[in-house]
């Protein structure tokens, strides 16, 4: 599977928007292709968090399990997530600019067992779910910086 690659800017700062996207209990704020997130455990967002998510996948809802695997606040933060059939590593990168932050976001999805077959072919369609992905995220973030909180997820995403 091409890894994914996408990079946003928004108005807030750089400590509030790697906080705010950290903690993946919050992914379902903004990315469509979530439909429910929340942290596993009482610890704050750090080395070794844990989430579980459901994550939209061709009309149902797959389970996944992510841990934060690399934690540099507020510079750097890899999630690590494995469900039954897909394992992914997301690298989240964020860089303070005079007048916000610019965020690159890099996705690696592998499908398992036979579902791999069909890696070459979903390209563009993982494509696609990244993007509305990052839209949804650099929306949530804006409202954040404009003083609303995060409306919830626009759309009905389909992984």
């Amino acid at each position: 599977m091409p890894i994914l690659r996408e990079q946003i800017t928004t108005s807030l700062p750089i400590e509030e928007a790697f906080a705010f996207v950290a903690d993946f209990g919050n992914s379902m704020l903004w990315d469509p292709g979530v439909a429910k997130s929340e942290r596993i455990g009482e610890r704050p967002t750090g080395l070794g968090s844990r989430y579980r998510l459901g994550v939209r996948m061709r009309g149902n809802v797959v389970p996944m399990e992510y841990e934060i695997t690399t934690f540099e606040a507020p510079s750097r933060v890899v999630l690590t997530g494995d469900g039954s059939s897909v394992h992914a590593v997301d690298e989240i990168e964020f860089q303070a600019l005079p007048t916000g932050t610019r965020i690159d976001y890099t996705a690696d999805i592998r499908l398992k067992g036979l579902l791999r077959l069909a890696e070459p072919f979903l390209g563009g369609a993982f494509a696609q779910i990244g993007r509305d992905a990052l839209h949804g995220m650099q929306r949530a973030l804006d409202e954040r910086a404009a003083g609303m909180p995060a409306a919830g997820r626009q759309g009905d995403g389909d992984r």
